[in-house]
């Protein structure tokens, strides 16, 4: 795996050994920084001032990605020791410690947050509905800022629909715009805007 952008583009980064972990594709993660920056939804400007949280985060590539190319700071949010001991040689690796806050704790059960976050990465383990639980417990404690992107990837034959945390019940009203939804492989990458202002 390598840092596909940005100041550390080609950067090894480690990975942990066996299944527990999946990592998002060298090439998985170029397309969607590629369309983050190009989008008239988000663009260059927009990734560079964000601060980033990167849920199941594991060795941590989605993150480190986004601090490549230039965003403000970001947060970690890994619980799987092994994954969390690659996360931290790879924040080494790019030298990222000082813009960077690692939290060993589940995303469905986060502290408060000391900054809401505005750019959002979910990537966790496909079929458990954890993208929805995880948003709602970073919702609850402060993790989220108003208008905030998400990027969620889910499994590509599990049904899923965008939603926005916090807002009950959940029904058709409150479903928000998908910016950009995209299949790569046995992935689905979906895309919307936590506005809670939006109808």
């Amino acid at each position: 795996m390598r840092i596909v952008g940005g100041e550390n583009k080609g950067r090894t980064i480690a990975a942990p050994a066996g299944e527990r972990t999946r990592p998002t594709s060298d090439r998985t993660r170029q397309a969607i920084f590629d369309m983050l920056i190009h989008a008239p939804w988000y663009g260059r400007e927009a990734l560079e001032e964000a601060i980033v949280l990167d849920g199941y985060a594991g060795t941590g590539a989605m993150g480190l990605e986004a601090l490549s190319r230039g965003a403000a700071r970001a947060s970690f949010i890994e619980r799987d020791r092994a994954a969390l001991a690659a996360l931290r040689i790879n924040l080494d690796i790019c030298q990222a410690r000082d813009v960077s806050r690692v939290l060993s704790c589940s995303v469905t059960h986060p502290p408060k947050a000391d900054v809401p976050h505005t750019l959002i990465f979910l990537d966790p383990p496909y079929g458990k509905s954890l993208v929805e639980s995880g948003l709602r417990a970073l919702a609850r404690n402060g993790w989220i800022a108003e208008d905030a992107l998400i990027v969620a990837e889910t499994g590509a034959t599990e049904e899923f629909v965008p939603f926005i945390a916090g807002l009950k019940p959940v029904s058709a009203t409150f479903v928000p715009e998908i910016l950009c939804s995209r299949r790569f492989g046995a992935a689905q990458v979906t895309i919307w805007r936590h506005s809670v202002t939006s109808s």
